[in-house]
């Protein structure tokens, strides 16, 4: 199915993994608009996701997560997740049913050399939970919902987006 052919393209990945990024620059090379559900959380709710977190707790933010990810009813659109999107399986068959769902695969390495604002960038760990135990919980969740993985380790933007579009194809 070529990236024109088919309907949106959800990306998911860890936190620093590049979704925001990589999805804007992707929107514009295959000819999408850009949507991403941190954004529409924090509009939603008029808070910051670390807001969110601090306030609610990390169940709550999951739970608010997975409606604002259930409310997204677009197409031909490039599709920005949260890192926690993974958690609500609901939510995750909807974002399925509406395209090619494509797992950003980053090391830990690399995530914990972008990610230096852990505190204040709204991350759903559980209390006590550390990046590795959440590479390690999430990657089996995102490798289990992708229809495509991208191995993005040394690559820059431009390199991934072909890299997409080429598996999109």
């Amino acid at each position: 199915m070529s990236a024109e052919a088919s309907s949106n393209v959800t990306l998911i990945g860890m936190p620093g993994s590049g979704k925001s990024t990589i999805g804007v620059v992707l929107a514009k090379r295959i000819n999408r608009q850009f949507i991403d559900t941190d954004l529409v959380i924090q509009t939603t709710h008029q808070r910051t996701l670390q807001e969110i977190m601090d306030a609610e707790g990390f169940a709550e933010f999951c739970k608010l997560e997975e409606e604002a990810v259930l409310s997204v009813d677009v197409a031909h659109h490039v599709v920005a997740t949260g890192g926690s999107v993974v958690y609500g399986p609901e939510g995750m068959e909807h974002l399925k049913q509406l395209g090619k769902v494509v797992f950003l695969k980053t090391g830990l390495k690399t995530l914990e050399e972008r990610l230096s604002n852990m505190a204040t960038r709204g991350i759903a760990l559980r209390p006590g939970q550390t990046l590795e135990d959440l590479f390690h919980e999430r990657n089996r969740l995102y490798t289990e919902y992708a229809d495509i993985t991208i191995s993005c380790d040394g690559l820059n933007v431009e390199q991934i987006c072909e890299q997409i579009e080429a598996a999109l194809a």
